[in-house]
Formats: structure tokens, sequence, C-alpha cells
């Protein structure tokens, strides 16, 4: 545990460094507004891609669980991945509405595939 608090405290203050040192740069005439946008939410990606990759590596007690947990994991590393390259290299506007469906898309097909399996582990 103290493991894991200390890793969740370590990305935060990553991110906030990051946001602190853009926005200083913006202030300084280095970068533009927007780039200091781009990089405090596309940092928000890599940071979901990192919890992904942590989670098929948790302890389950069954196979079901195992999968449920790798399914979860690929789902929010990929949605990350998506999130992260389009505030990298698409407009403003499609990042924040294709990058939220992604994050919701994966979400939701982790959700589906959770209910799914609770069916067919009833019905087994």
């Amino acid at each position: 545990m103290k493991k894991e608090l200390i890793a969740a405290l370590a990305w935060a203050g990553f991110m906030l460094a990051l946001a602190y040192a853009a926005t200083l740069a913006h202030r300084m005439g280095y970068i533009e507004r927007d780039t200091v946008e781009r990089l405090a939410l596309g940092v928000t990606g890599l940071w979901m891609v990192w919890y992904g990759n942590r989670i098929p590596k948790k302890f389950a007690r069954n196979a079901q669980a195992r999968k449920t947990q790798r399914v979860s994991g690929w789902s929010q590393v990929l949605s990350g991945l998506v999130y992260t390259g389009l505030w990298a290299f698409a407009p403003i506007p499609v990042a924040i509405w294709v990058g939220t469906g992604a994050i919701f898309a994966g979400v939701a097909f982790t959700v589906i595939h959770c209910l799914t399996s609770r069916d067919k582990a009833k019905t087994a």
C-alpha cells in the first residue's frame, strides 16, 4: 500500500510541476497558451496508461477476475493512448470531444464486458 501511495503522489507531483512549468514558460513567452493546455491535459492520458498497465498486475482470486483485469487494463491503456495522441496532434475541439469519447468508450467496454461475463458465469 505504501508503494501505491508513493507512486500516486509522484504522479500528482509530476502533473502539477508540469502544469506549473508550462504556465511559467507561457508567461515568459516561450510557449503559447494552447501548448500549456495540451501539456496539462495530455499528461492525464499518460497517467491513465500507467494505471491501466498496473491493473492486470494485481492479485486476482480466479481466472474470471484475471480476465476482467486484463480487459480493463487494455481498455484503459488504449483509451489513454488515444486521449494523449489526440491532445498531442488534433485540433483542441476534436481532442476534447473525441478524447472524452475514447475514455467513455473504454469505460463502457469494460462495464459491458463485466456484465456479460457475469451472466456467463451464472449460466455455467
